[in-house]
């Protein structure tokens, strides 16, 4: 579809659509699949005209956790005749897990990270909060989540708030769109943040904890470094 663009050769697939949920159901037809996997944010409808066409269709769950995400890939790994395989990646990432957690647990002090989604308005930025894979991240990372105290999954968060939290790192899911540690430092009201003042605020790669597959696992370690430099290394 439109959003899969990893690996790199994904780009070079002929793309169905998907933007704003709009697919071109003539496209997929004509590529022939034996299975189309529906993820969950598809409509129970979208998946009924698959299957009106012909096709066979499987629909699956959106993980809420790292368990859930082990079990989609072997899901996965079944439904295509790679199940050796999809077991085998399986452990490897809970090994990987493993190792960061078994660090992480040693330490006896964490961070408060704010992670920025949307900068649009400086003054109320949006934030991830309970719920998603960006809060359990950073916690599973060693960190404290300014988002989780929100009442939603997603909000905005204001800048007095974030004044009086103070974070002490803040990560730049919006790096993509051009935010710059250098462009939130000259932001009215945020030079005096421990975060600015301390030099911790990175960019971050978002695909890494918004795409609930196994670069979690690349996110999870992303994050330990970030908010813990060099309590990784052997």
């Amino acid at each position: 579809d439109d959003f899969s663009d990893f690996p790199a050769e994904a780009k070079n697939l002929p793309t169905v659509g998907g933007s704003f949920g709009n697919y071109t159901n003539e496209t997929i037809v004509s590529l022939n699949p034996d299975l189309v996997i529906a993820a969950e944010i598809n409509t129970p409808e979208q998946v009924q005209a698959l299957e009106d066409l012909g096709l066979t269709v499987y629909y699956l769950k959106n993980p809420t956790s790292m368990e859930g995400m082990y079990e989609n890939l072997q899901i996965v790994g079944k439904l295509t005749g790679h199940e050796g395989e999809a077991r085998a990646l399986a452990e490897s990432l809970q090994q990987r897990v493993k190792a960061v957690t078994d660090k992480i647990a040693l330490l006896s002090y964490g961070p408060s990270v704010f992670y920025e989604l949307d900068s649009s308005d400086p003054n109320a930025p949006y934030t991830a909060g309970k719920g998603t894979f960006i809060d359990l991240l950073i916690q599973m990372a060693g960190g404290s989540n300014l988002g989780n105290a929100m009442d939603g999954s997603w909000g905005q968060m204001s800048l007095e708030e974030l004044v009086v939290q103070n974070p002490h790192v803040i990560l730049l899911g919006d790096a993509a769109y051009g935010v710059t540690p250098e462009s939130v430092a000259q932001r009215p009201g945020w030079e005096g943040l421990a975060a600015v003042q301390e030099n911790r605020v990175y960019a971050f790669d978002d695909n890494l904890v918004s795409r609930p597959g196994p670069r979690l696992v690349d996110g999870l370690e992303t994050l330990a470094k970030l908010l813990h430099p060099g309590a990784l290394e052997e």
